[in-house]
């Protein structure tokens, strides 16, 4: 309990004072999820609506692979990504292991089966009578894919929050593709390990605070969220 005590201790002045190594890893963490969550949104929100939308043959089991992507083990994403940029893989030629690129390619991939799974979840959550009726009014798709957004929006935020969560938390991929090199393309996440690897607990329990507080900001965003749905709106064009 003491070791514990005294790493704590040790470990609150580097948030305090601003490590700049912490502030840097920090700084990092922060521009991947930002990138890979956008990247996913941009990505999975499409899918996601045509998968809840879906009126087509196979849109079923395409839906069940979305679901059963959510469960993608980190460190097989990692495994073949790096397989695929080693000098003798498909893509050798990028040169991409080892480097902040990587990082961002495997945080993006983790991150697109929230996007498309909760995305599509939250749009067959909808009143069937809702979207039924917008298509006898004559909707187009786009002005059907317009609604059925608006309304499960909740679901939709839900689903770029987990995204985000999972950019900020996940550590297995990024470090066999990215290296985890100290100072160059370390997270709040791989910071940690390799500090704890490396016996630094003092600054394993310093990013490991860091990251914690961010996660809890993300959770107690998305209940604040759940909370007030009733006040938050988005503003669309829908069918007449």
């Amino acid at each position: 309990m003491r070791l514990l005590w005294d790493e704590l201790r040790a470990a609150v002045p580097l948030i305090w004072h601003g490590d700049p190594h912490l502030l840097s890893v920090i700084a990092f963490t922060a521009q991947v999820a930002a990138v890979a969550t956008a990247i996913a949104t941009v990505i999975g929100l499409p899918v996601g609506l045509a998968l809840g939308l879906g009126r087509f043959r196979g849109s079923q089991t395409l839906r069940y692979l979305a679901n059963a992507s959510v469960a993608l083990p980190p460190v097989l994403v990692g495994l073949v990504l790096w397989l695929a940029f080693a000098p003798l893989g498909p893509l050798g030629g990028l040169q991409l292991n080892a480097t902040r690129r990587a990082v961002f390619i495997a945080q993006a991939i983790l991150a697109l089966p929230y996007t498309v799974a909760l995305t599509s979840a939250a749009v067959q959550g909808l009143p069937p009578g809702l979207l039924r009726q917008a298509r006898a009014l004559g909707a187009s798709r786009a002005q059907l894919a317009t609604l059925a957004l608006r309304e499960a929006r909740i679901g939709v935020v839900a689903a770029i929050i987990a995204a985000l969560g999972t950019t900020l938390s996940e550590v297995g991929a990024i470090v066999i593709v990215g290296g985890n090199v100290y100072g160059y393309d370390q997270t709040l996440a791989s910071a940690a390990l390799f500090d704890a690897n490396a016996a630094r607990y003092a600054e394993a329990i310093a990013t490991g605070i860091v990251l914690g507080a961010m996660i809890l900001i993300l959770l107690g965003g998305l209940s604040l969220l759940q909370e007030r749905s009733g006040g938050f709106r988005w503003r669309f064009r829908t069918a007449a």
